[in-house]
C-alpha cells in the first residue's frame, strides 16, 4: 500500500507495525524512526499542503485529531476523496485499539497482537510496581507555558502518572487538555513538575524560567529542585512511544523501586 501520514503519532504507530517502507510522504514534524526524515514533507501537522497529498495518490492517508486545528485536514480529505481514516486515541487502552485497527486494513494483523501482548505486558507490570507505592507524589505536566495548557484527567498522562507511583496534578478535571495559570498551579504546589512544552526541544526549556514565576518559590517541586526536561516526543504523542516515556519518568520519580532506564523502548 501507498500510505501518507500528516501526524507523528500516526508515523510512529506505523513503525511499530513494521510499514514504515509502505511510507511515500509524512508531515514536517514526524521524525521517529529516523528513516522518515529522507520522505517528501507535506507541511506542519495544523497546515497540511493537500495539493501534495492529492498528487501522491495513496491508498490510505492517517489524519489525527490529537490537535485542536486538525479537523480542517479532515474535512479537506473527504472533500477530495482521499482514502483515509481518523485517529483522536486519549488513552493508552485506545492507542492499543488503533493498532488493531490500522493492523485490519493494512494486513498486518499478525505484528498488531505481538506489539499489543507486548505492550499490556509492560503496562501491567508497572501497574503492579505503582500499587506497592503508598505515597504517590503529584505531578504538574507543561505543555505550554503561556497560557498555560496541562493534561486533564482524560489524558493519556493521567494514567501515565499513575503507572509512574504518582498523580496528574490536575486529574479532578474531566478534560483531556486545560487552560489555567500559573496562579492555579502554585496554589496545587506540585511536588514534581513536568516540562514537555509541545514543539520545543529540550534544550530551549530553562529551569530558571519557572523558578522566576510570581511566588512560584514557595513550590516544593522547586524547594526540592524537581523541575525536570522531558522528551516531549514522548509524552506529547499518543502513540506507543509512551511507554519508553513510562519508563524513563517511573525511574526518575521512583529510583530503586522502578528499573531502571536503560533507554530501550520495550516494545522493540
Amino acid at each position: 500500500m501507498k500510505l501518507i501520514s500528516i501526524c507523528p503519532s500516526n508515523t510512529e504507530l506505523l513503525a511499530y507495525l513494521g510499514l514504515i517502507d509502505e511510507l511515500i510522504a509524512v508531515d514536517d514534524f514526524s521524525d521517529w524512526p529516523e528513516s522518515v526524515s529522507s520522505l517528501p514533507k507535506l507541511g506542519p501537522d495544523l497546515s497540511i499542503d493537500m495539493d501534495k497529498v492529492e498528487q501522491f495518490a495513496p491508498d490510505l492517508v492517517l489524519a489525527s485529531l490529537s490537535v485542536p486545528g486538525m479537523e480542517k485536514n479532515v474535512a479537506e480529505l473527504k472533500r477530495r476523496g482521499i482514502p483515509h481514516i481518523v485517529l483522536n486515541p486519549n488513552s493508552l487502552d485506545e492507542i492499543a485499539d488503533d493498532l488493531l485497527k490500522v493492523a485490519k486494513i493494512t494486513a498486518t494483523e499478525v505484528k498488531a497482537r505481538y506489539i499489543i501482548t507486548k505492550y499490556t505486558h509492560f503496562i501491567n507490570e508497572y501497574k503492579s510496581i505503582a500499587n506497592t507505592i503508598q505515597k504517590k507524589p503529584t505531578l504538574y505536566w507543561e505543555w505550554w507555558p503561556k497560557p498555560v495548557f496541562t493534561p486533564g484527567q482524560l489524558n493519556w498522562l493521567t494514567y501515565i502518572s499513575q503507572l509512574s507511583g504518582a498523580v496528574n496534578l490536575f486529574k479532578d478535571i474531566e478534560l483531556a487538555s486545560i487552560q489555567t495559570d500559573w496562579e492555579d498551579v502554585r496554589k496545587r504546589n506540585p511536588d514534581h513538575i513536568c516540562l514537555a512544552w509541545v514543539g520545543v526541544k529540550q534544550e530551549k526549556m530553562k529551569p530558571e524560567l519557572i523558578r522566576k514565576r510570581p511566588d512560584w518559590h514557595e513550590l516544593d517541586a522547586i524547594k526540592y529542585e524537581r523541575i525536570h526536561i522531558l522528551e516531549e516526543p514522548l509524552y506529547c504523542r499518543p502513540s506507543p512511544r509512551l511507554l519508553l516515556g513510562l519508563k524513563k519518568l517511573a525511574a526518575l520519580i521512583h529510583p530503586g523501586t522502578y528499573p531502571a532506564d536503560d533507554g530501550i523502548d520495550p516494545l522493540l
